[in-house]
């Protein structure tokens, strides 16, 4: 794979939380047209002093090493972590599947449902509502097999990711 490939890169930044990190982030990103494909925020300490936000993006190693480099000169940056290049991560992501359906369609989501483990959580006589988690590839294919059995709405909480191991970031 050469340096001028394209690649995912899932990256941690543990910060301050104050408001405006966040845009001060994700400005970082849009001022030089760095595309967001997934990001998630939340507090991650007892105290409230601290956040994780968790950004999907893609790019060439230079853009990625560019997106890193500029992120940790942020000031309530205190660590920026790329948990595609530093060992190994587990990553998930969450979605609400909403399909409708009659007859043999509904009988055929709740079959698929049951192969990929997603949970029933709400049904009316015309719909499903499904709960899902595990890698994005796996949520896509859901969803794609969704589609031609009355797919209506999709919910996604973006990506979480955690390095494996002992260490804390």
């Amino acid at each position: 794979m050469s340096a001028a490939e394209e690649q995912r890169h899932t990256i941690a930044v543990l910060v301050d939380n104050e408001p405006g990190v966040l845009a001060r982030v994700i400005g970082l990103f849009s001022g030089r047209g760095y595309n967001i494909e997934s990001l998630t925020v939340a507090e991650v300490d007892a105290g409230a002093v601290r956040s994780r936000i968790t950004v999907v993006t893609t790019g060439t190693m230079m853009v990625i090493e560019q997106i890193k480099a500029q992120l940790d000169r942020l000031v309530p940056v205190h660590r920026v972590t790329d948990l595609t290049l530093d060992g190994p991560s587990v990553e998930r992501e969450m979605a609400l599947i909403k399909v409708a359906g009659a007859g043999d369609d509904r009988i055929e989501s709740l079959r698929i449902a049951d192969i990929f483990r997603a949970r029933a959580v709400d049904s009316t006589n015309r719909s499903f509502v499904f709960e899902m988690t595990g890698a994005s590839s796996k949520i896509d294919a859901f969803i794609d097999l969704m589609r031609p059995l009355g797919l209506v709405e999709v919910s996604r909480t973006g990506v979480v990711a955690i390095a494996r191991g002992a260490e804390e970031m």
